[in-house]
């Protein structure tokens, strides 16, 4: 699937949704959604109406989005809510007059007055502890609420009522008060979020894990939602996230709406509350700021352990020996092992160049079946580790296999896959999305390397549901788990099925933009997708191909990252 420069908008080298775009899907498909007379008739229904307690600290804000805020709050479908609000020692005098005048004639908005400004950590603790609902959710003094932002949360606790956390898209609103450019999130991502505060707006919290965390702390202004997402992360994995626009962010200003790198106090608090997250889990990590509010977390490896490289090839020598001296010259990490599993390879260089190898050449002769080679070479691989390369490949970056193997020693991990690059640098694999063409396909496909993707995703790790076998680790003692790559699958897609297989035992994939290597794609072999390797993965799979969890349903299949027209959303 082609991502190409035509086929997305470009702001300072990432992807955007045109707003023309976004304006027709608002109109064609979101506004399907919000129906209130609908929505009313399912609330009648809700066995679970929590009262939904909306923390918003407040200083300074202009009248007009003060009170746009508010007003998006008490228009909520939904309505058992309160609303709590710290005045954080405000001197604009027009603050005070309007939330007295407002919290006059509604009783469910609560005041509390702060004798000086003391931060928005401190603020938002005070208002907290008006907080009489089992839920709250974080609401900024100058954003607004959809209407439909508390049905929507309070209509997946009917089916997930033991969720801690909820999080959901979100748009922002430009100086006119125009909605722009929408950040259609991915489900729950543990190691995106390493990466960047991407759960963000709208985020609703089960109170007691909020208390139990501590709420929020001085000291982290500007990233005190980041410092306080990681550290309820660390009690709960139940966190769910609602693939609807539920929050629209204001870019006044000086925010980090407006500009990403805007605020740069609330990006060293960020690598703080990095640094302390990893300290807490009891991981040795180094935290890099790669750019404002974007991290690179580098857990530190565990020992030396035997990485053992397994290159499936068949004659084409020049390119086994181009992907073999790239790994000698380049790779500084030294301890691993070669495995060249060799497919009847039959030219007279082949045989020569092939006896001349230090490594070890295991031969596997009978049809091609990539499966069953790397299956076969498994076996007589003595590493902790394997790699599975692609013999048409070359090492770009030296520390290919260490930014794959701090990862991959992360008990949670399964499989960690690389980012490939056409020999002309534009993208040829930065991560799977299931459901392309009934099955899988590469995203940011033909993107230029140093394009920055969706929210600036191609350049953070970050979850996937699979990445491809032309370069990827997994533990030794993952792939004899789940039995190796799936024979049924000689050519296409076993790398997608065995993702998959990896994910359904309980652990996580990870794409790492930090280890690079060219990929000279399919050019031993012909890998066109067939109708028998499709039917045999939506045969194993039954239809879990859609819905892919670390992509969003909003998005497109056709176009990666641009907006499906045709995206439905039950009530």
């Amino acid at each position: 699937m082609m991502a190409t420069l035509a086929a997305v908008g470009l702001a300072r080298n990432r992807i955007v949704i045109d707003e023309r775009a976004y304006r027709r899907w608002i109109e064609g498909v979101e506004k399907s959604r919000v129906n209130a007379g609908e929505m009313q008739k399912a609330i009648s229904r809700f066995l679970y109406q929590p009262l939904v307690s909306i923390v918003m600290p407040v200083f300074n804000p202009a009248a007009e989005h003060l009170e746009r805020a508010i007003a998006s709050v008490q228009n909520q479908v939904y309505k058992h809510w309160e609303l709590c609000i710290c005045d954080d020692g405000s001197t604009a005098p027009h603050v005070r007059a309007c939330l007295e005048s407002l919290a006059q004639y509604d009783p469910r908005i609560r005041m509390v007055y702060a004798e000086k400004n003391q931060g928005i950590s401190a603020a938002s603790n005070l208002a907290l502890s008006l907080a009489g609902g089992e839920l709250v959710g974080l609401l900024d003094h100058d954003d607004e609420l959809a209407p439909d932002a508390l049905f929507a949360v309070v209509l997946l606790l009917q089916s997930h009522r033991d969720a801690d956390v909820i999080y959901s898209d979100e748009d922002k609103l430009d100086r006119s008060g125009r909605r722009c450019d929408p950040f259609f999130k991915p489900d729950w991502s543990p190691e995106y979020l390493l990466s960047c505060m991407y759960t963000c707006h709208f985020s609703v919290y089960r109170k007691p894990v909020i208390d139990a965390a501590g709420g929020f702390r001085k000291g982290f202004e500007g990233s005190q939602d980041y410092d306080l997402m990681l550290r309820v992360s660390e009690r709960t994995g139940k966190i769910f996230h609602v693939p609807r626009v539920l929050y629209h962010w204001r870019k006044a200003i000086g925010s980090t709406a407006a500009s990403a790198s805007s605020k740069s106090p609330s990006s060293g608090a960020g690598k703080r509350a990095l640094e302390e997250h990893m300290e807490r889990r009891g991981i040795s990590a180094e935290v890099i700021e790669q750019s404002p509010n974007r991290y690179r977390v580098r857990p530190a490896l565990r020992g030396t352990p035997l990485v053992s490289i397994i290159i499936p090839t068949k004659d084409r020598i020049e390119l086994l020996r181009n992907c073999i001296a790239s790994i000698e010259r380049k790779t500084n990490y030294q301890n691993y092992e070669v495995l060249v599993a060799d497919n009847d390879s039959v030219e007279p260089k082949s045989k020569i160049y092939l006896s001349s190898l230090s490594h070890q050449i295991v031969s596997i002769p009978g049809p091609f079946n990539f499966s069953r080679i790397n299956n076969v070479a498994a076996e007589h691989a003595k590493g902790e580790y394997l790699v599975l390369l692609n013999n048409d490949t070359r090492v770009i970056t030296p520390d290919w296999i260490g930014a794959m193997l701090e990862w991959c020693q992360q008990p949670e991990i399964g499989i960690v896959g690389a980012r490939l690059l056409f020999p002309s640098g534009a993208i040829q694999h930065a991560g799977v999305i299931l459901g392309i063409g009934g099955a899988a396909g590469h995203c940011y496909h033909g993107l230029p390397r140093r394009h920055q993707g969706y929210f600036y995703s191609l350049s953070l790790v970050r979850n996937y549901s699979a990445v491809t076998a032309a370069c990827l680790m997994i533990h030794r003692r993952v792939f004899e788990e789940v039995k190796g790559l799936n024979e049924a699958l000689p050519v296409n897609y076993g790398d997608v099925d065995l993702c998959l297989r990896v994910r359904e035992a309980g652990y996580r994939i990870v794409y790492t933009p930090y280890a690079e290597l060219y990929h000279y794609e399919s050019a031993t072999r012909v890998s066109q997708p067939d109708s028998r390797d499709i039917s045999v993965l939506q045969q194993h799979w039954d239809g879990r191909l859609s819905g892919d969890p670390y992509y969003n349903p909003n998005l497109s299949l056709q176009h990666d990252y641009q907006l499906d027209s045709r995206s439905k959303s039950e009530l």
